[in-house]
């Protein structure tokens, strides 16, 4: 018999107090707790996100990291301490209000079909979307693609996202992934490698209610060129399973 899942909403935040208020009050009605994790932000946002805690004991939980780590060092403790709260899963969305909250049924609904994949995010944007950020998420999904030896993955940057925790946690105990804004792209490759489906549910993405980014072009360009590098290795020490499967998967 199947366990009912039990979903928590993890929230990275870093600086964004103008914001996160709009996204909390967007989640509450879905009835899912909701874990804020704090990735070192300063003071004003810190305040911020403890009144919110406070006024919404019982629904909202805080996580307080000491020291700025990343967005994928924030998912991940997230995640580890959502477990221990007693997730099964954990639906992953970004702080600014760029995502449709009213898409979070959809998602776990999805999830709750299949409990075992990740339920992947796939954006519709509207003419908010910076041009270079568009072209550049394409080539970023050509070298999944390459590395994945498949299309299963539409989307690797969005950042809303149902993950099943224990397979993601195996995962996180037995491989290296990346902090920062090359955790998204890195984390669904490797379970991908680690044979945890991906499903799909387009979504609605606008740029950003609050007009802060902490996506920096060159620095984080750069190491997502590094991330795509090693996982090119990756594939290639992989390549005879990667290929078995994905003859067994054209067989099916």
């Amino acid at each position: 018999m199947t366990s009912t899942p039990r979903p928590w909403v993890v929230v990275p935040v870093y600086e964004h107090e103008h914001a996160i208020g709009h996204t909390v009050d967007q989640l509450l009605p879905h009835g899912v707790p909701i874990l804020l994790v704090d990735d070192g932000s300063g003071a004003s946002c810190a305040a911020v996100l403890r009144e919110l805690a406070d006024r919404h004991a019982g629904r909202v939980s805080l996580l307080r990291l000491d020291r700025n780590g990343g967005k994928g060092a924030a998912v991940m403790a997230g995640m580890r301490q959502a477990a221990t709260l007693g997730a099964s899963h954990i639906l992953q969305i970004d702080a600014d209000g760029q995502h449709d909250t009213h898409d979070v049924p959809r998602f776990l609904a999805e999830s709750a079909a299949h409990p075992d994949a990740v339920i992947n995010g796939r954006p519709v944007y509207d003419e908010s979307v910076p041009l270079g950020r568009l072209v550049g998420r394409y080539a970023t999904h050509v070298w999944v693609w390459i590395n994945t030896l498949s299309l299963d993955i539409a989307d690797s940057m969005c950042g809303f996202r149902v993950y099943p925790l224990a397979a993601t946690l195996a995962l996180l105990d037995r491989e290296s992934v990346g902090t920062r804004m090359d955790f998204d792209i890195e984390i669904i490759v490797r379970l991908h490698w680690a044979g945890v489906p991906i499903r799909t549910v387009p979504t609605r993405v606008t740029y950003p209610m609050d007009g802060v980014s902490h996506f920096r072009l060159w620095r984080d360009n750069a190491r997502i060129s590094a991330m795509h590098t090693r996982l090119f290795f990756g594939m290639l020490w992989r390549l005879p399973r990667l290929l078995v499967r994905r003859v067994r998967t054209v067989v099916r």
